[in-house]
């Protein structure tokens, strides 16, 4: 699978895959998943169905890996020497008009995921799966430092809590989430959940 996914990357430029993920969300925010079409994304890129088709397979796994492309680089790669700044630092990464703007985008995305077994699919292997296993990795260094017991009940739920703060911002404030919003929720449940004073 791997083996075919790079060989599938290869023939475009990683400039003008940037391209055509771009152009993907563009049309996502525009019309939705579903009235998202690849003769849409074709025209908008300029790209023949065939190629779209060869390289990504189809519509679920283009949206994921332009979601995936999306995010402003790789969580895992954040060490501040703390589980609090790692967080904080995670958070600072996208200012508060790209949150917002990725908060509607993820809105529908959600709706359509429901809905879509194949959609459902690439997220979770292209995007959930991915994301928690970063997340893991900061949350075991927290562990080898000692700042979260091994045995902390809260440990399985850290994406929880953060996506659900994320995602409901919205819903119950009607309120974009912003960088100040994440921070001051991780201090005030995140962290203290975890057993990790708040400074």
């Amino acid at each position: 699978m791997a083996e075919v996914a790079a060989g599938r990357r290869s023939r475009i430029t990683p400039e003008r895959e940037a391209e055509l993920y771009a152009a993907v969300l563009d049309l996502l925010r525009e019309v939705g998943y579903d009235a998202l079409t690849m003769d849409a994304v074709a025209a908008r890129t300029r790209s023949s169905k065939a190629t779209l088709y060869r390289q990504w397979g189809g519509k679920p796994e283009l949206v994921a890996k332009a979601i995936r492309h999306n995010k402003p680089g790789n969580i895992s790669d954040v060490d501040t020497g703390s589980l609090r700044g790692d967080l904080h630092a995670i958070t600072s990464r996208e200012d508060d008009c790209t949150m917002q703007q990725n908060a509607a985008l993820m809105r529908g995305l959600f709706m359509a995921v429901h809905s879509n077994p194949d959609l459902l699919q690439a997220f979770k292997e292209l995007l959930i799966e991915p994301e928690m296993e970063e997340f893991h990795r900061i949350v075991r260094r927290a562990v080898d430092r000692g700042e979260v017991r091994a045995d902390c009940p809260a440990l399985e739920y850290i994406v929880h809590m953060l996506v659900g703060a994320f995602a409901t911002r919205t819903l119950i404030d009607d309120q974009p989430p912003t960088q100040e919003f994440l921070i001051s929720y991780i201090d005030a449940v995140v962290l203290p959940a975890l057993g990790v004073p708040a400074i």
